[in-house]
């Protein structure tokens, strides 16, 4: 009987397509207030995952934005601004901060050409320590008027982070946030995915309702209003083609409760309307959507408000 000759020749096996190992890794987004962490993530992810505003402090907590290919998945983290905390809530904001920096196989720490590069010297410190890759992204360069600045600010930058890859980028203008993309899925680790390849975020559907009208607050208040207000969702009945939600916005103070609903109900509804169409648009379904103020005097320093709210685990 002959043996059969189906043996691979070396010839034959160049030819082989070569699997390519899949890649994951969490991509951590940290750095000081209102330097655009949330754009850039944003755009980074392709969605609009985190509330944008022009007021500090918008971001309160930690969230994902994953983005998947049949290749890889990063699972971007954008985190609160780093502060120096005045009360419970935003030592809870601070700790979502300095968490990134422990468990991140890719660490991006975005700044701007403004921002004073001494600020929160205490956690650039700890950066410049980061054993994984570091991406220090220079944002906003679109307000430039010459190289030359943008030389001064790269050369202060190296010193501060020698050893970190720099990145000039404008994630309002997408200037070079492709670039950057491209890096960080070279620096990726090999491995399996950490969450399903649909996914979008690690965060439910409720607290994107409360984010909405959190920015609509911000986007429509000044002073204190903003800062002392939080949004918990009562009630999501999700059917078909529509959602009925009830959501309470705390605040801490009558008079505070007064301006958010102003004279007759009219800015508590202008904030319902605009928040209801952003919510429709993000579920592509119509949405009813009743809105209601109540009081919690000093809910910021109350940890058992601060878990309710998702502060504390």
């Amino acid at each position: 009987m002959e043996e059969s000759n189906n043996k691979l020749t070396a010839a034959d096996e160049k030819n082989l397509p070569v699997a390519k190992e899949h890649k994951s890794g969490f991509v951590n987004i940290v750095g000081n207030p209102n330097v655009g962490k949330s754009t850039l993530m944003n755009d980074l992810v392709g969605e609009r995952v985190s509330i944008i505003t022009q007021k500090a402090q918008t971001t309160r907590h930690r969230i994902m934005g994953i983005v998947n290919t049949p290749e890889y998945q990063i699972v971007f983290s954008d985190t609160p601004g780093v502060l120096s905390p005045k009360y419970k809530m935003q030592e809870s904001m601070l700790a979502f901060s300095e968490g990134a920096l422990t468990d991140a196989d890719i660490l991006l720490y975005v700044t701007d050409v403004v921002e004073d590069p001494t600020k929160n010297a205490e956690f650039l410190a700890k950066v410049a320590s980061e054993k994984v890759p570091v991406l220090l992204v220079i944002n906003k360069i679109d307000l430039l008027k010459g190289n030359g600045d943008l030389d001064e600010i790269v050369n202060r930058w190296h010193t501060l982070l020698p050893n970190a890859e720099i990145f000039p980028t404008s994630a309002k203008e997408h200037f070079n946030v492709s670039n950057l993309m491209t890096r960080i899925v070279e620096l990726l680790p090999t491995g399996e995915p950490y969450f399903g390849k649909d996914a979008l975020t690690d965060k439910p559907a409720r607290f994107f309702v409360t984010e909405i009208i959190r920015e609509k607050i911000l986007l429509n208040y000044d002073k204190e209003v903003p800062y002392s207000a939080e949004v918990i969702v009562e009630k999501f009945e999700e059917k078909e083609n529509s959602i009925h939600i009830m959501a309470v916005i705390y605040v801490e103070r009558d008079s505070q409760k007064g301006i958010l609903i102003g004279k007759g109900g009219s800015m508590l509804k202008r904030v319902g309307t605009e928040a209801r169409k952003d919510i429709e648009r993000f579920f592509d379904k119509s949405v009813y959507l009743e809105l209601f103020v109540k009081v919690e005097p000093n809910w910021r320093n109350k940890e058992n408000k601060l878990r309710q709210f998702g502060y504390i685990e």
